[in-house]
């Protein structure tokens, strides 16, 4: 059975139900629309021209709902008003990389039981667990990342939480133009689980992630995966107005299902964040290790995210969404001021950080990045201003980023 019969199918059967529940509850019905236009420039050292895109991307659909039961739909597109930019699947690779690429396609096709206690989805969905660092939905690319999943999310006891996802098909960021190594959607049967539980300092989660990626086009199998770790989130309370956040988490990785390699790599992250009245500081460190294997130090051999949310870690200029051989150590600094409002404006955001990357193996100086953010709302529109800055050592090429984005939801 295909991906899409499946869907139609989860459907179907969710119709069926809502029919045979008639004159118990009525249907809700509830419009959903998003729009988004963004300018984004880009320009690399190793490349003669600039990057310029000019995107607008517009998600439109509903939510169905009777009762504990629920059906969503919601379509998707993006168009290139400006298009002078490589987007990873036509033309040459002749300006620097911009990862949205024309589309349109069906976003969100689920259908959803959830009472007190217990919430299942079937169907295409999104699937962000914690920071979204090992599991993400990558919501700042325009076309973002969906899965095709069954997912329990069960509460047995209060503080207690159990999320269990089996997934058979990963709807990527590249759209139904997806090609090579950059597919259209990654298939296979992954197996998410993540368990959190609330304690005095924080919510303590342990997780396992086995990802099947069943492609022989998406790098040789080579981002098949189990991975199990810990990681512990929480914050107190200093004093009026002022807290502190922290996070600190511990993985092991190696190869799973077809994956033709045999290692074994660690992960592991701290950092801290001080809230007083709206001006924050923080510090982390985070790395992702090199292999210790037969094949150490090959590519896809040390620790890799596949599934994450990667644009949100090591910088925005993008040159760590795959982990090098070598692995790589994060040591970040930075700061700002956050209001909730300020004048006509509301979610008010100015935030800084600093990177210096150095491989796990080696100690190598790859390079230094500055990542520079201001966002606010204005009635229904948020907008932000990004910039990132890389400075290369020993990987990549210097790179320079610009984002204006306009975004907008009912």
């Amino acid at each position: 059975m295909t991906v899409m019969m499946k869907t139609v199918a989860a459907l179907a059967i969710g119709g069926a139900a809502c029919a045979a529940s008639a004159g118990a509850q009525e249907i809700t019905v509830t419009p959903i629309a998003e729009a988004r236009i963004r300018y984004e420039t880009a320009e690399q050292d190793d490349i003669v021209a600039r990057a310029h895109a000019l995107t607008m991307r517009v998600r439109g659909g509903a939510r169905l709902a009777r009762g504990a039961i629920s059906a969503s739909i919601i379509g998707q597109g993006n168009l290139a008003a400006v298009d002078t930019y490589y987007d990873g699947l036509t033309g040459a690779a002749s300006r620097p990389l911009v990862a949205d690429p024309q589309n349109i396609a069906l976003y969100i096709a689920q259908l959803q039981y959830s009472v007190r206690d217990l919430t299942v989805t079937a169907g295409r969905q999104k699937i962000a667990l914690d920071d979204e660092r090992f599991v993400g939905n990558v919501a700042f690319r325009n076309n973002a990342q969906t899965f095709d999943a069954v997912r329990a999310e069960i509460a047995p006891a209060q503080g207690l939480k159990l999320d269990l996802s089996y997934v058979w098909s990963v709807r990527t960021i590249w759209g139904i133009d997806g090609k090579e190594g950059r597919q259209q959607a990654v298939g296979g049967n992954s197996v998410l689980a993540n368990i959190g539980c609330k304690t005095p300092v924080g919510t303590l989660t342990g997780f396992a992630y086995l990802v099947d990626q069943d492609e022989a086009a998406v790098q040789g199998y080579r981002l098949s995966s189990q991975t199990y770790g810990a990681r512990l989130a929480g914050s107190h309370v200093l004093a009026t107005s002022v807290k502190l956040a922290y996070q600190a988490s511990y993985a092991r990785q190696s190869d799973w299902g077809r994956n033709p390699g045999d290692y074994r790599a660690g992960y592991w992250l701290a950092d801290a964040l001080l809230d007083v009245h709206g001006w924050k500081i923080g510090a982390g460190y985070e790395v992702l290790g090199a292999a210790k294997g037969r094949v150490a130090g090959s590519p896809f051999t040390s620790f890799q995210t596949p599934l994450g949310t990667n644009f949100k870690f090591q910088g925005w200029a993008d040159k760590f969404l795959t982990t090098p051989p070598d692995g790589v150590r994060d040591l970040y600094v930075g700061g700002g001021y956050g209001a909730g409002q300020m004048g006509s404006f509301s979610a008010v955001s100015l935030q800084g950080t600093w990177h210096r990357f150095e491989s796990d193996r080696f100690g190598q100086h790859y390079g230094n990045e500055i990542d520079l953010l201001a966002s606010a709302k204005v009635r229904g529109t948020t907008i932000a201003l990004r910039y990132a800055h890389y400075e290369a050592e020993t990987l990549a090429t210097d790179t320079d980023k610009l984002w204006v984005q306009l975004d907008w939801a009912i």
